[in-house]
């Protein structure tokens, strides 16, 4: 299997990453890395009523999507998506678990429908006022790499771009006892069949046998080892260096190794 697009626009939401273009120097490895306590922007490009509704999964994850968009110039309604996270919405999870533990058991429909897997998705597409295919993957700590194939394949397919969001958010207790992410954390990738003056990179997939990359700082591996879709920050790593291969996690004993190449 061998997979290749274009990176045509790039997103990113951190500890101490707060977008892409800042981030750039800290992943190239020309500016120290500062972790600090990731601010979750308001989805603005939602309506008011749904902009309320949305909790810290559905903020990050529109933050890194609509930086992506905004960086390639491309409309986000005519593109395709893919969202993925090892988990749905850990708060609503957790109040609806407490709902039904307690007494009366009544459970909130606005919970609910903001607890599903797709609710990232559904909200995007409300927001971009796109009605373009969307697909929405889970495969636990492997969940970035499911997704970046779903969103290679799909381009190699259909021959038009995908957006791939990655995404997660912290449980509350008693489910972060379980299940600990030290933070919300989302990245994004514009991908595009063909380069266009917009592009930064072509992207080529494959899998390996080989072990996953680390990164050199301390703190930034931390951050790759521990939350599910930073496990994409290697490759983000060689796009700040404008070039370089990489190998991600995935489902083992298989790997994915990623080549970034200057258009």
């Amino acid at each position: 299997m061998n997979l290749h697009a274009y990176i045509d626009g790039v997103g990113l939401l951190g500890p101490g990453l707060d977008n892409w273009t800042e981030a750039r120097a800290i992943l190239a490895g020309a500016t120290p890395y500062t972790a600090r306590p990731l601010l979750a922007p308001p989805p603005s490009a939602l309506p008011a009523a749904e902009r309320r509704r949305a909790g810290t999964l559905v903020k990050v994850a529109l933050a890194a999507a609509s930086e992506a968009i905004a960086q390639s110039g491309v409309s986000a309604a005519e593109v395709a998506s893919v969202f993925a996270s090892s988990g749905a919405d850990g708060d609503n999870c957790h109040a609806i678990c407490a709902a039904l533990a307690s007494s009366d058991r009544l459970i909130s429909p606005t919970r609910f429908h903001n607890s599903v897997h797709n609710a990232a998705a559904g909200y995007w597409s409300i927001a971009s006022k796109a009605m373009t295919p969307s697909s929405v993957v889970c495969a636990f700590d492997a969940s970035f790499g499911a997704g970046l194939l779903e969103a290679m394949s799909l381009v190699a397919v259909d021959g038009q771009r995908c957006l791939l969001v990655a995404y997660e958010a912290p449980y509350p207790e008693p489910l972060n006892a379980t299940r600990p992410l030290p933070s919300a954390f989302s990245l994004a990738l514009l991908l595009s069949p063909l380069a266009s003056a917009n592009s930064l990179a072509r992207l080529t997939v494959e899998t390996s046998a080989a072990a996953a990359d680390t990164l050199a700082d301390a703190a930034l591996e931390r951050l790759r080892q521990s939350i599910p879709c930073a496990r994409g920050l290697p490759l983000l790593a060689a796009l700040a260096r404008g070039q370089g291969r990489a190998v991600l996690d995935y489902l083992a004993p298989l790997q994915l190794a990623v080549e970034v190449r200057p258009c």
